[in-house]
């Protein structure tokens, strides 16, 4: 989903106590929504955002709604500038 590998989710499941996915009794883990809507935000902080690991942390123990808010905008708008360029495109070869 967000192209990330396993060892990277890992790190981060050791790094920010809000991961916390289930495991099976072979160690299989199974997110939740919210592990999955935390990894989003931790992935826009670190990888788009360039904070530093303490940084990210921070933030999302400070002000976790505001931050989801703004990722959740900042998702929205990547889709919709995604279909503008579409649109154009099409435009563009009639």
């Amino acid at each position: 989903m967000y192209g990330v590998n396993e060892s990277l989710l890992r790190f981060w499941e050791k790094e920010f106590s809000q991961i916390a996915p289930h495991k099976n009794d072979k160690g299989t883990r199974k997110y939740r929504k919210e592990d999955v809507e935390t990894i989003g935000l931790i992935y826009y902080l670190v990888k788009e955002k360039g904070m530093t690991l303490p940084g990210a942390r921070q933030k999302l123990k400070d002000s976790k709604d505001t931050t989801l808010r703004n990722y959740n905008i900042v998702t929205r708008l990547r889709g919709i500038r995604e279909e503008l360029l579409s649109i154009k495109k099409e435009l563009d070869e009639v």
